[in-house]
């Protein structure tokens, strides 16, 4: 059986002020024209289809044409949740839309539930697994702390249950939109880190021939049988290196795996510069990059004047302008966030702590800290998705 695995569509996001839906468009374009010149069998898709919970309507016609076209083309399309979807809303008509080949998995009650496709061969079960937010799935699962790896794992004991019901033979492909130990972030995905842990190992995939995971931007392959897809576009200059694809997977007969990378377009290149102003306007090393979005990073010691527009005459698709004048870390003129690059909340409090009170919190109120933080991030998440 051959898949299309791809994920984290974004669906109504920008690029640093620029409007992406066009790109987008194209992109499904592309998807729908891969399925029928590559004689694609199913598709999947693991989460994160629209950039937040209640999307601008032009992303849901958008998602309506994606849906339309690939229903026509009579290829199956498994589909979850993200983390940055409303699994509600996503949901809404899946009874309906599944009769069209179009299989919506945005419960977490139904990971055990497969989409089963037959080929030649026999019959794939499909286990979709949304994003589980700890917090809020732990009782659906019988787990005693929220923690991604506890409940992600029970998930998949739900998926090996099944699996163990089926006939001898019966070929497995898992979508799940997670942070997979091995795999490297970048600055445009929402953090879910839960008491201090973000990432789960690979190994609670074990059991089934493939793993479709969503959730990092950057096309990877942890394992032979666990890859990222990555986004199709880029959605930070932390993914100025990326190479923007999906994986094209051959599912054998004894459920062995060929995957193999088809490029996504898009709509520019990306690059990031750095120096000093006068040097970044002749710097013949840069011509490469007149027609890239452009990340600038000036490192004079005092700010020039207009650095925007004179970055502009040369680089027309300048975006993102930052300032970072050459000077010692321990600057006392280094700015604050300079300073506090790179370190996570529960860091920036624990330092705060440290710093009024001479003393850093102890582990019992690091835990209080950190508890206090999941909480919040979990309210966010249930407010967003009841918006």
């Amino acid at each position: 059986m051959r898949l299309l695995h791809t994920s984290d569509w974004h669906l109504g996001r920008a690029f640093h002020r620029v409007n992406m839906l066009g790109a987008q468009a194209e992109f499904i374009g592309h998807l729908v024209t891969t399925v029928r010149e590559r004689d694609v069998d199913a598709v999947v898709v693991s989460g994160d289809v629209y950039d937040r919970a209640v999307p601008p309507l032009a992303a849901v016609e958008l998602f309506d044409e994606a849906l339309h076209r690939l229903a026509d083309l009579g290829v199956p399309t498994v589909m979850i949740s993200g983390n940055h979807d409303s699994a509600r809303r996503l949901g809404v008509g899946a009874g309906l839309i599944d009769r069209a080949g179009i299989h919506l998995r945005t419960a977490p009650s139904a990971c055990g539930t497969p989409v089963v496709l037959e080929d030649t061969f026999g019959e794939v079960a499909f286990y979709g697994l949304p994003y589980l937010e700890p917090a809020l799935v732990k009782d659906e699962f019988g787990v005693e702390k929220a923690g991604h790896e506890a409940v992600l794992a029970a998930a998949m004991d739900r998926v090996r249950a099944d699996l163990a019901t089926r006939a001898r033979g019966t070929r497995s492909v898992v979508l799940a939109h997670a942070f997979v130990t091995g795999g490297e972030a970048s600055d445009s995905e929402r953090d879910i880190t839960v008491g201090g842990v973000a990432a789960v190992p690979a190994g609670v995939f074990d059991g089934v021939d493939y793993a479709a995971l969503g959730h990092l931007h950057g096309s990877q392959t942890i394992t032979e049988r666990v890859r990222y897809s990555g986004s199709p576009l880029p959605y930070s200059f932390s993914e100025t290196d990326h190479r923007k694809t999906m994986w094209l997977v051959d599912l054998g007969a004894d459920g062995s795996v060929v995957a193999e990378r088809l490029d996504c377009p898009v709509p520019r290149t990306l690059a990031r510069i750095r120096g000093h102003l006068e040097d970044l306007l002749v710097d013949p090393e840069l011509a490469r990059h007149e027609e890239a979005w452009v990340e600038a990073t000036l490192t004079d010691p005092v700010r020039p004047a207009d650095p925007m527009a004179r970055l502009a005459e040369r680089f027309p698709h300048t975006l993102s302008l930052v300032f970072e004048p050459e000077r010692a870390p321990d600057d006392p003129d280094v700015s604050y966030a300079r300073r506090l690059a790179g370190r996570s909340d529960q860091e920036i409090a624990e330092d705060f702590v440290a710093h009024v009170r001479g003393a850093g919190p102890d582990a019992r109120e690091q835990a209080v800290l950190q508890d206090v933080f999941d909480a919040v991030r979990a309210d966010d998440t249930v407010r967003e998705v009841a918006r």
